[in-house]
């Protein structure tokens, strides 16, 4: 019922979802790019609803605190604490060690303004843990939400980190200006 909702949702609001979702890896992470919005959010939650997948997101542990933090535990969200040094690749793997099936969500421009590089928590995650990483577009030019098939990182940063951009760079987010690589006229 929810699923059928969420479908309805998505399509009033113009919103498709291409690709295949990846159901067959039973721990993965997915990098969902742009991220300029808190629309970004209702987003995730109405396709994660109407493909009926469990997908958990990093969000700063503000969020967790009363008198709306039991929402975000709700949802699925893991907190992290972003105000001090702690080891966030570290504790992710162990999350994955722990735990025979995960999906992570992850964000990595870190914030909904707009940034020149992303974050490589996600990056030495799926490397140290041996998970999968996908890609996810939230083109709000386009109005599609797509899932990539599984990506082989190299383990060399600099030539992944660029296949990244590249696969990338013409997204536009909810707020184009915002948008990761996001250039005028492209």
């Amino acid at each position: 019922m929810l699923s059928k909702l969420a479908g309805l949702i998505l399509k009033i609001s113009g919103f498709e979802i291409t690709g295949n979702y990846p159901y067959h890896a039973k721990k993965k992470v997915f990098i969902v790019i742009p991220h300029t919005s808190n629309w970004d959010f209702l987003l995730g939650i109405l396709v994660r609803t109407k493909l009926k997948a469990t997908i958990n997101f990093l969000a700063k542990d503000s969020l967790f605190k009363p008198p709306f933090g039991f929402i975000f535990k709700w949802l699925g969200g893991v907190p992290v604490d972003r105000s001090k040094s702690n080891n966030f690749v570290e504790s992710t793997v162990q999350l994955f060690k722990e735990r025979d099936a995960l999906t992570i969500q992850i964000a990595p421009e870190g914030t909904r303004k707009k940034v020149d590089k992303l974050k490589t928590g996600f990056y030495y995650i799926c490397l140290k843990a041996e998970v999968p990483l996908f890609f996810v577009k939230f083109d709000w030019g386009t109005k599609v939400v797509h899932f990539s098939d599984e990506v082989t990182l190299s383990g060399n940063r600099e030539k992944d980190l660029k296949m990244i951009d590249d696969y990338f760079r013409t997204t536009k987010g909810k707020i184009p200006e915002y948008s990761y690589l996001y250039t005028e006229g492209v």
